[in-house]
């Protein structure tokens, strides 16, 4: 495994263990699961949760990717538990607002945070923020992994496929624009990291939320989009927009007739919109460990994986330690990606 892919998936391989080693190991787990379990049941705000509205801060505003995930969640919740997950939407600063705002909430298990890639990327592009992805919050769960979509307004660009589509923007540096949720979010950098691959010059036009961006890329307002696959499905399935590009290595299943990056000549062009949740710093392990139980239930459910397979998005698996690693590795990998590129806040 190269360090690149490595560090992409977070994690590396383990030296295969002896019998006893496994027994020694094997017991030490069941006792610490046992143990959990009897904390579980020893604290009753956490056996009782959730006993009230629990709300989630989602730091775009309505319309986007993340909230594309986090309603029919909410939706899931409330058949699930009896109560409202109630989904409050504080757009600003490529989810930088939000995020500071969610890290500031009490720990008691009923202000929880859903945040996305962007979050990976904002230390990167923000030196100024008041709060730290990794430090200030619990990592709980990964909820779902979308593919980054190259879509355009097809009466603004006319190109049939990727190729007349690259032919038409190299021949006309500046002139083509493209959207984004906001500057330093993936949609920024996703078009970044596009340009540098390509050799082409197109304009960043920054938004304050991946849903603002869409409604004007559906008008003409702008020409193109670098969008998670969440937002953007529906709109492409409607005809309003038209994708020309699925990053990575093979092509996703909810749009089979297009073509991925390494298909057309950009290997090295892979860039996912994940979106996750967080609880704020000083939430029980316990209080945690019921929360991540929860949301990996809701993922189960019918209803749901049918939302995510229609956006051509996976339901985590990751655990959340295992979650928290992601992060990190994510930091240092968009960290670099914004050196490369030059990307500033506009």
């Amino acid at each position: 495994m190269s360090e690149k892919t490595a560090v992409m998936q977070g994690w590396s391989a383990a030296a295969p263990m002896g019998r006893r080693e496994v027994l020694r190991t094997a017991g030490a787990a069941g006792l610490m699961l046992a143990g959990a379990g009897r904390a579980l049941a020893a604290d009753p705000a956490v056996a009782g949760w959730p006993s009230k509205p629990v709300t989630v801060v989602v730091p775009f505003p309505a319309g986007g990717g993340t909230d594309a995930f986090a309603r029919p969640l909410a939706a899931q919740f409330s058949k699930s538990t009896g109560k409202t997950l109630v989904i409050d939407n504080r757009g600003g600063a490529g989810g930088t607002v939000g995020a500071s705002i969610a890290a500031k909430q009490p720990h008691d298990g009923y202000y929880l945070f859903m945040g996305a890639v962007h979050h990976a990327i904002a230390p990167s592009m923000y030196p100024k923020l008041d709060y730290d992805i990794e430090k200030d919050f619990v990592p709980l769960a990964l909820l779902a992994n979308v593919p980054q979509v190259l879509v355009v307004n097809p009466k603004n660009v006319t190109a049939k496929n990727f190729k007349q589509f690259l032919e038409m923007v190299k021949a006309q540096p500046g002139k083509y624009n493209y959207a984004s949720a906001g500057s330093g979010t993936s949609h920024h950098l996703a078009g970044e990291l596009f340009k540098i691959q390509t050799n082409t010059f197109i304009t960043h036009i920054p938004y304050r939320g991946a849903g603002p961006a869409l409604q004007d890329l559906i008008s003409g307002n702008v020409d193109m989009m670098f969008d998670g696959l969440g937002s953007s499905a529906a709109h492409i399935k409607g005809g309003r927009i038209k994708p020309l590009l699925v990053s990575g290595s093979k092509r996703n299943p909810a749009l089979p007739d297009v073509p991925c990056a390494a298909e057309l000549g950009l290997p090295e062009y892979t860039v996912s919109t994940w979106y996750g949740l967080w609880a704020p710093k000083g939430t029980s392990p316990e209080m945690a460990a019921r929360i991540t139980e929860e949301f990996n239930k809701l993922g189960q459910a019918e209803e749901v994986k049918a939302v995510w397979a229609s956006n051509g998005a996976e339901f985590g698996t990751l655990s959340s330690q295992d979650f928290g690693k992601m992060v990190s590795n994510e930091v240092k990998r968009w960290a670099q990606v914004v050196k490369a590129s030059g990307a500033k806040l506009e």
